[in-house]
């Protein structure tokens, strides 16, 4: 059964692997490597379909392959010249508000609000979405992403 306190923990993997990404990044180090993993462990691609919708995607707003999803992460694709590398943000804080859980025994859905905070202290709001599902040895995987900036009246 999917609890709401292993959600959790998937979402601390993957703020602190999203951390990591751009620390690697930034240090020189093998950070292609490092989010190939992050996508290959949290991301549920190897055993079926993955729907995921990235907060800074607008061209191409729905990536449905793993090469898809790392090209978001890490920029440096042809096929996706948008991406940046959201990864590379260096983000030095990723902090989740959930809102919400939808448990049921084989998935889950959690929503809510995280929080990326840059270098200079600057926190970008962003609401998500995310599903779950686990794998042969109980982990979680995000078979469901989606992302979006709040909107704004303005």
């Amino acid at each position: 059964m999917i609890t709401e306190n292993l959600i959790r923990q998937a979402q601390e993997k993957w703020a602190q692997s999203l951390i990591t990404i751009g620390k690697a990044k930034a240090e020189g180090s093998d950070y292609k490597s490092l989010a190939r993993q992050m996508v290959e462990k949290l991301y549920a691609f190897h055993s079926g379909p993955v729907l995921f919708k990235p907060t800074r995607a607008a061209d191409q707003q729905f990536r449905l392959t793993k090469e898809a999803a790392l090209a978001y992460f890490i920029g440096d694709s042809h096929e996706f010249p948008e991406d940046g590398g959201f990864a590379l943000q260096q983000w030095v804080e990723v902090k989740f508000e959930n809102v919400g859980f939808l448990l049921f025994n084989d998935h889950a859905i959690a929503m809510g609000n995280y929080y990326f905070t840059a270098p200079d202290g600057n926190v970008i709001k962003v609401e998500y979405t995310l599903g779950y599902v686990q794998d042969e040895k109980n982990n979680l995987l995000i078979n469901l992403h989606h992302s979006s900036l709040p909107f704004s009246k303005d």
